[in-house]
């Protein structure tokens, strides 16, 4: 993680950096608009986020937008923080759950992470229902074809909704499914009350896409999540799951096991 804290040391990159914690999703055009920055020493300063991997990009169209990544910050308050002093920690605390945190006006949610593994033992662990319910407690029912339903199974409920379909797979290198229903049965094996579950049921749906790159020995993993409306309470709940998902996805497949839950995040969502 030295290219992490090297990365952070800069303040201009940390100015990069509070920029797309205010508006996540910012091309480089915007970027600059919104700094006293030439266009070369941003695309510099973002290289080497990007190379830290706290930044993280997807192509729109044209355009290459920005996203901030917490997985790194993740990992380092899961692996070092307990060997900081209290002040130190706090502010390893403060900068993962300012990053973690989800800004207004970008529904768009991005991860990226680099997993020591090979594409087809990644895409198993994304489909098999033996690895997801080990690191997700989630299985799927699907032959896994575009335009295929799927069916979610989490905590002994069963969720089926016609809308809950695979949009893309690509084997080893592409997935993407609409997000699962809020039904009754589901909220209340996840503990949601009735006031929650009726704002989530009210949202339009969500969507997951999955993007494998294999790199030598590793391979990168792009997580977007997006199409969430406006201020949206699905968005803020994925948003606390997704970094210790990842987390826990990375263990499974570099060690064999898991990482403790997080009882207090409901993360499984």
């Amino acid at each position: 993680m030295e290219e992490v804290f090297r990365a952070l040391a800069d303040p201009n990159r940390r100015r990069l950096l509070d920029s797309l914690n205010s508006r996540n999703g910012q091309s480089l055009r915007e970027l600059c608009a919104g700094l006293d920055m030439a266009r070369q020493s941003v695309s510099k300063h973002l290289a080497v986020l990007e190379e830290a991997n706290l930044v993280t990009t997807v192509r729109r169209g044209r355009e290459k937008l920005h996203y901030l990544n917490a997985v790194p910050i993740h990992a380092i308050a899961d692996r070092w923080m307990q060997q900081y002093d209290r002040r130190r920690a706090e502010a390893l605390a403060d900068l993962r759950r300012a990053l973690e945190s989800a800004p207004m006006g970008a529904p768009a949610y991005v991860y990226t992470t680099f997993i020591k593994t090979t594409p087809e033992q990644l895409w198993q662990a994304l489909t098999d229902p033996a690895f997801t319910r080990r690191y997700w407690g989630v299985t799927f029912e699907t032959d896994w074809r575009p335009g295929s339903p799927m069916t979610w199974e989490e905590g002994g409920s069963r969720t089926v909704d016609p809308e809950q379909v695979v949009l893309a797979a690509e084997p080893h290198r592409l997935l993407s499914y609409t997000w699962h229903t809020p039904t009754p049965e589901w909220a209340a094996s996840v503990g949601i009350d009735e006031e929650l579950l009726a704002t989530l049921a009210a949202e339009s749906r969500s969507k997951v896409t999955f993007e494998i790159e294999p790199l030598g020995e590793m391979v990168k993993l792009t997580v977007t999540h997006d199409d969430f409306p406006e201020g949206s309470t699905m968005r803020q709940m994925v948003s606390t799951g997704w970094p210790h998902l990842l987390s826990d996805l990375k263990t499974l497949l570099e060690t064999g096991d898991t990482l403790p839950l997080l009882p207090e995040e409901p993360w499984r969502s």
